[in-house]
């Protein structure tokens, strides 16, 4: 049973704590405990870090605050329910208007939590971080195309003439990936998806990995001159790189817990989240 709750909300979208304070509320009068990382919900100060003792994080905003917060907990195994704030809400559960419903169901245990795949990327192990849906090398400065060269277990596979290449976890394959052009694929996999970003080339197509699989992506040169470049997980987290640096990319070795309350299979989601866009 869910006693002890983590609540993490995104303060642009919920400015007068109405939401957070509701959901608070909810939890004190069903006699379970909870802490915000919202400083003045109820009047208590913000808990910057995760008790030990949470069963359960609470996510209040749209995808971008469950990204971080899925970050924010890599390595607790503390599972994730994200209650909507936001537009599309790939990632969250809870519609914000059915809130008390939705805590309703997972107070009384009627929920089952999938695991999803994380990735785990370094740059010449000065930079370290996780990646809930994708780790992402692009350009850096002018409007010009880079050349990235990419690697797979130690072996050279290809060069690329592109704006960019994005790594994403099948879970991130409905973001940055789907824009540029790649496949979807079921949340639940685990598998590394490779997608150029603008190719220059007419057969550069996704290419999928072995979750086993390392991956490198090296920023090559053009006309022998420096080549600026910056690589970001999940959006956030911007590193500079310049010719030559290395991103090495592979599963994590723990995956993000997610609660699950709807009965609605994923191609049912996706049918509805994709109609008319």
């Amino acid at each position: 049973m869910m006693e002890h709750f983590y609540i993490i909300t995104n303060e642009g979208k919920d400015e007068n704590h109405k939401i957070t304070e509701q959901v608070a509320r909810f939890l004190e009068n069903k006699g379970r405990t909870w802490a915000s990382s919202m400083p003045g919900v109820l009047g208590r100060e913000a808990v910057p870090e995760v008790p030990a003792d949470t069963d359960c994080a609470l996510v209040i905003g749209g995808d971008g605050t469950f990204l971080q917060a899925a970050r924010k907990l890599f390595g607790t195994e503390i599972p994730l329910l994200g209650i909507n704030m936001g537009t599309l809400g790939y990632l969250t559960e809870v519609e914000v208007h059915h809130v008390e419903e939705g805590l309703n169901q997972l107070l009384s245990g009627n929920y089952t939590i999938e695991s999803r795949m994380m990735l785990y990327g370094s740059i010449h192990e000065k930079h370290r971080d996780v990646a809930f849906n994708d780790i992402v090398v692009t350009r850096n400065g002018p409007l010009r195309v880079l050349q990235f060269n990419l690697y797979v277990n130690g072996a050279f596979l290809n060069s690329y003439q592109a704006d960019g290449i994005l790594v994403s976890t099948p879970n991130g394959s409905t973001a940055y990936n789907l824009s540029a052009g790649g496949p979807i694929v079921e949340p639940t996999a685990s598998l590394l998806v490779v997608t150029p970003i603008c190719p220059h080339a007419l057969n550069s197509s996704s290419i999928i990995l072995s979750d086993e699989d390392e991956i490198v992506i090296e920023i090559g040169s053009r006309r022998n001159q420096d080549t600026e470049a910056a690589v970001t997980f999940d959006g956030e987290d911007v590193t500079v790189l310049h010719t030559g640096d290395r991103v090495h990319i592979r599963k994590a070795w723990q995956t993000t817990r997610i609660v699950k309350l709807n009965k609605i299979s994923f191609l049912e989601t996706l049918r509805e989240k994709l109609k008319g866009n």
